[in-house]
């Protein structure tokens, strides 16, 4: 069934699929589950090594868990458990986006994904340190069915407004799953600080919520019909577009330098968002209550992340209209920069909530910034999916490359301090790579720098 552009009912339900599922990104990516996970294979661990429970561990203690065999630190383990989402994402997304569009059935992935995304969510109710493959097996595919399913929940937006429309919709988009997941956290929040539910219930009311909200996208959301098939091997179609747009994009020289560059400071941006919960529930001397670390001041130091990355998006913005966007995504550079240095040596809440202020105000401006730079710098072409699929891939990979080198290097220096100084070399080398990036290709893109 052809969808008509402009359709009011049709883009409120599209929008709705952002407040139902952000809530996965913010509650279990961010926020109750990392918590969760440290403390309960903290705990695991100071039974099985006979460490007083209402005690913390003795300096030089690090807690690890036995994963197949081998003992891994539990936020090293997370970090690859993480990768491996993410490289399968990478690897999936073009080849599942290109069947999709080919046989006009992106509503049917979508839900599949969905799906499978929040009944992962739930089954992490059950997770079990003792068990803890199992576990992280539930985490892996909730981490598959949010990020697969954004793929095909992305791919609506031009096939439901017109042009001039997008940037007001996916605004939209953006700001209800701000909200809807922000609510769902502070709920989560009330209930844990009231007793009313134990912490593992959260994981419950996230797949609950993502379900039952994206009912509203799937009723007025249609397939757009199954295509006769007429090409053989159409199940690659997403693999060869994404090679027909490297082979452009090795041939366009501005933008080539500008996605190596974006791969990089790229990297390090989602590292840190990725990893900055377990960096602060282990390396920050929270206050304590009832013989444990407040968790609390750790969640309210996320929101504090989340109100501000908006505002930081919008004060970017503004910047870049008077310094271009160049030289704005460098000043953010080197922030983050001087974030990862500054990680290295906080102790105290005071100075996390300081320096997560201080994330908060350049992650969302970095992110919104990067991905409108990467459009003006885009060739003459009308094969927008294909190059946006690309640069999906290049994120994404990206990704599993900067959890990997986090968890390798906490394995290494056996501190996570010097994991996260250590994700500078990616800013670093961005930073660099970003002003390679030569000014002259086209006029009319003169403007990113003027």
């Amino acid at each position: 069934m052809a969808i008509q552009k402009g359709d009011k009912k049709v883009i409120r339900g599209w929008v709705m699929y952002d407040w139902a599922n952000s809530v996965y990104n913010l509650v279990i990516s961010s926020a109750i589950f990392p918590i969760f996970y440290d403390n309960v294979t903290t705990k695991y661990f100071k039974q099985t090594h006979h460490y007083d429970l209402e005690k913390s561990l003795p300096d030089g203690v690090n807690v690890t868990v036995n994963f197949f065999g081998w003992e891994l630190s539990n936020s090293a383990l997370m970090s690859f458990v993480l990768s491996a989402s993410f490289l399968c994402v990478s690897f999936f997304s073009p080849f599942l986006s290109g069947i999709a569009d080919y046989l006009g059935n992106k509503k049917r992935f979508l839900q599949f994904f969905c799906y499978l995304g929040a009944a992962s969510c739930m089954t992490l109710y059950f997770f079990d340190p003792a068990k803890i493959e199992l576990g992280l097996t539930s985490l892996f595919f909730a981490s598959i069915g949010f990020w697969n399913s954004l793929v095909f929940y992305n791919a609506y937006l031009p096939e439901i407004a017109e042009p001039k429309d997008h940037d007001k919709i996916s605004a939209r988009g953006f700001s209800m799953g701000y909200f809807g997941s922000m609510l769902l956290l502070i709920i989560c929040l009330v209930l844990i600080q009231t007793k009313t539910l134990e912490a593992r219930w959260c994981f419950v009311l996230v797949g609950i919520w993502w379900l039952f909200f994206s009912q509203f996208t799937y009723r007025v959301l249609p397939n757009s019909g199954k295509k006769e098939i007429r090409e053989k091997g159409y199940i690659w179609k997403g693999f060869r577009e994404l090679r027909h747009v490297f082979v452009e994009f090795r041939q366009t020289i501005r933008l080539k330098k500008y996605l190596t560059a974006f791969f990089f400071f790229n990297t390090g941006v989602q590292t840190v968002m990725l990893m900055a919960t377990f960096f602060a529930k282990k390396e920050i001397d929270w206050p304590m209550k009832d013989g444990k670390p407040d968790d609390s001041g750790l969640i309210i130091a996320i929101l504090l992340i989340q109100l501000l990355g908006a505002g930081g998006a919008f004060l970017m913005s503004r910047i870049s209209r008077s310094i271009g966007n160049i030289r704005t995504l460098g000043i953010s550079i080197v922030i983050w920069i001087g974030i990862c240095v500054a990680a290295f040596f906080i102790k105290t809440p005071v100075q996390f909530y300081a320096l997560a202020a201080t994330v908060g105000l350049v992650m969302g401006g970095v992110q919104a910034m990067a991905r409108s730079t990467y459009s003006k710098f885009l060739p003459e072409t009308e094969d927008h999916a294909s190059y946006f699929s690309f640069y999906d891939a290049t994120e994404k990979i990206g990704i599993v490359t900067g959890t990997l080198f986090f968890g390798v290097m906490e394995i290494i220096f056996n501190d996570m301090r010097f994991s996260v100084v250590s994700v500078a070399f990616f800013f670093v080398v961005g930073l660099l790579m970003l002003f390679r990036v030569p000014k002259n290709e086209r006029s009319d893109l003169e403007a990113v720098y003027d």
